[in-house]
């Protein structure tokens, strides 16, 4: 199964965090392809530019670095994606991004890798961590 990033996928993997487990590397290393999505960037640069994250250089430099040096792919947003992303079924929380990604997993088939507990949960979509 390919599988999508979400961002918090993106910042643990990058810099080893213990909360990567032995069952999340598997599932990376069984992937065909593993992908972002550009929502992704909106994201790391607000969390940069609030200081909620540290991350060593600017986030760019550092996300094509990561995009480069693991081999990830980029899943585009379409006009398909953005109408699931409002319209999906049973109670979804808010967040813009995790709309997108949400809608991008459902989209394209993908195992959405996340921590983020409320995606988890929601039962209309392939998750994991």
């Amino acid at each position: 199964m390919n599988v999508l990033l979400d961002t918090c996928a993106i910042l643990h993997l990058s810099i080893a965090a213990p909360c990567v487990t032995a069952a999340t590397h598997k599932i990376l290393a069984d992937a065909e392809s593993v992908f972002l999505s550009p929502i992704s960037t909106a994201e790391l640069a607000c969390l940069q530019e609030r200081g909620r994250i540290q991350l060593p250089m600017h986030w760019k430099p550092w996300l094509r670095a990561a995009i480069a040096e693991n081999g990830w792919e980029i899943s585009p947003i379409s006009l398909d994606i953005m109408e699931e992303a409002y319209s999906l079924p049973g109670t979804f929380h808010s967040d813009p991004a995790d709309r997108v990604l949400t809608a991008t997993a459902r989209l394209e088939r993908l195992l959405l890798l996340t921590t983020d507990q409320k995606i988890l949960e929601y039962p209309h979509v392939i998750s994991g961590w």
